[in-house]
């Protein structure tokens, strides 16, 4: 398998650490260096504003994908090298998965939660093989690694489900096991 493009999960805010929006950053930048395309939201706001932005600075190619009622309310990037204006959200989010090899999931709210459980949701019932990483910056995601070891643990989903899941607590680890993904 070869990873040429990413789907990447994040915050239309930037969170309470500066840690988050750093990192959204080095990883835009980390896509764009090893030649793979983003693939988000299109937003211009919080950690997905960030991501793209230095995706786009470091000369990478980017695709956004937003439904056309959060255009104004995420500030629709249409600056990008690819940007497609969806009906739903629902719609969105299937572009966005089958547009990419990889899914990386970022510090975010409830959005970035429904992303990466339908992308895990499609996992687990066979739908793709796309790698899922989870960018842990500065320990946001433990708890739900703890909640999934407590579905896991409670049988209500089995082991596999938590295989599915890479964890990286850094930008470069996370390029690291995108990188491995490849072999």
């Amino acid at each position: 398998m070869s990873i040429k493009s990413v789907c990447v999960y994040c915050g239309s805010r930037a969170g309470a650490l500066p840690a988050y929006a750093e990192a959204a950053r080095a990883f835009g930048a980390a896509l764009a260096e090893n030649g793979m395309r983003l693939v988000y939201g299109a937003g211009d706001v919080g950690l997905m504003g960030e991501v793209a932005r230095a995706a786009q600075q470091a000369g990478g190619e980017t695709f956004g994908v937003i439904p056309s009622h959060l255009e104004r309310r995420e500030a629709g990037k249409s600056d990008l090298t690819t940007y497609v204006v969806t009906e739903t959200m629902h719609e969105r989010k299937k572009v966005m998965l089958w547009n990419a090899d990889a899914v990386v999931v970022l510090p975010g709210g409830a959005g970035s939660l429904d992303e990466l459980f339908e992308a895990l949701t499609w996992r687990q019932l066979g739908l793709h093989s796309k790698p899922i990483v989870i960018l842990n910056i500065e320990g946001y995601w433990d708890k739900l690694r703890d909640l999934l070891g407590h579905v896991t643990g409670q049988g209500f989903a089995g082991r596999e489900t938590l295989d599915y899941l890479i964890w990286a607590d850094t930008p470069v680890a996370a390029i690291a096991a995108l990188r491995d993904a490849r072999s």
